[in-house]
């Protein structure tokens, strides 16, 4: 399904100010959270109202100001239907979505809000798909340790069809090699949608640290880090949204599913890159060694909690072929593209700094990633 309606006559609604007659300002915000599917995300609009004899706005603030600058405690609980979800069922359907994270709304602009949500049932307990719970749980316990992580997002752009975009109707570009990091005709495709998608993220608050074609024609990555913590999930998740969102405004699809393509081509990871205040130090490529080892350890329990599906979605990438490892067999080394983990090579010529798990696949839920290497490397959790 695809249909694509008149931008410009859309324009004219979002210059129309957010005033009533009564002259109360108002912020719409957008509660996003993430389905049953665990990979899948879904939103709703709602309205905060205030006048200048809100007890929350002091005397010094005004009122647009105040909703610039909207705080998590100022956000409303919110309900859905989990049954039309995946996560409950419809003689029990409402779930409870609260709010855990801000960001400014690139599309509706200030002072509206994304709003990242956790959801709960009727009983006040998290829902399976709710993943940021015990990661948050596992960061609080390793806190001063200060765990950095930046994850390259991966993904490729669909048309209408569900074929790579710009790909031909009935047949397939010429082979890898001249598109990665490419440029020109022929070489990239999409890159108004990659452009779009920086820049909005930018305006987000999201640390967006920089982006590139990738081997696969119509295959982006762009990073997301450094963050420390729980906020790797955070802004990881509401990057995919605004990613979905932005390419909704040209008619283009967004898959990051692992292997989109059978054959000779490459499929698309999220690999974490990970590092403590112990690994940056100088002398830290001797904690980076001693993570290795670890993860070596639990090499199939990491498998499982690197994709949705318990490791089923990447079996289809991890092939030992592509710039990736057998999901069998875990690897390290210096500049490998082929290892389970990278040490880059700077990092390894300074003895310090980080590593690069590639494992992780495009739709993984950065939440279970984050936690399971931190609960793994930090707190000495082992099967």
């Amino acid at each position: 399904m695809a249909v694509i309606l008149d931008k410009v006559c859309y324009g004219r609604y979002m210059d129309l100010e957010q005033k009533d007659e009564s002259s109360n300002e108002s912020a719409i915000l957008t509660y996003i959270w993430v389905d049953g599917s665990g990979q899948g995300l879904r939103n709703k609009m709602r309205t905060v109202e205030y006048n200048t004899k809100d007890p929350n706005v002091s005397a010094s603030d005004d009122v647009a100001t105040h909703l610039a600058n909207l705080s998590l405690s100022e956000l409303p609980i919110w309900n859905f239907d989990g049954s039309s979800t995946g996560q409950s069922a419809g003689e029990n359907s409402d779930l409870y979505l609260k709010p855990v994270a801000v960001f400014r709304d690139p599309f509706l602009r200030d002072p509206n809000k994304l709003v990242l949500c956790d959801v709960y049932d009727h009983e006040d307990k998290s829902v399976g798909t709710n993943n940021r719970l015990s990661c948050l749980d596992a960061m609080k316990k390793a806190k001063d340790v200060e765990p950095w992580f930046g994850i390259e997002q991966e993904y490729t752009m669909l048309g209408y069809g569900g074929h790579p975009l710009g790909w031909p109707v009935n047949g397939y570009p010429g082979p890898q090699g001249p598109y990665y990091c490419g440029v020109g005709t022929g070489k990239v495709v999409g890159r108004e949608v990659m452009e779009a998608h920086y820049k909005a993220c930018l305006y987000a608050g999201i640390i967006i640290s920089g982006t590139n074609a990738e081997v696969m024609p119509a295959q982006w990555e762009y990073q997301v880090g450094p963050c420390e913590g729980i906020q790797m999930g955070d802004h990881l998740w509401v990057s995919r949204f605004i990613l979905h969102r932005v390419a909704e405004d040209f008619g283009v699809r967004i898959t990051f599913d692992p292997k989109p393509m059978e054959g000779d081509w490459n499929g698309a990871g999220a690999h974490c890159n990970y590092s403590t205040k112990e690994m940056r130090a100088e002398g830290g490529i001797t904690a980076i060694h001693k993570a290795i080892e670890l993860l070596g350890k639990r090499h199939m329990t990491h498998i499982r909690m690197y994709d949705p599906h318990q490791g089923e979605d990447n079996k289809r990438r991890l092939t030992g072929r592509h710039e990736t490892s057998s999901i069998f067999d875990f690897s390290a080394g210096v500049a490998n593209r082929g290892a389970s983990i990278r040490i880059p090579r700077q990092c390894g010529q300074e003895g310090k700094g980080y590593l690069e798990d590639r494992r992780p696949s495009s739709n993984c839920d950065p939440y279970s990633v984050t936690e399971i290497i931190v609960r793994t490397t930090v707190l000495g959790e082992t099967d």
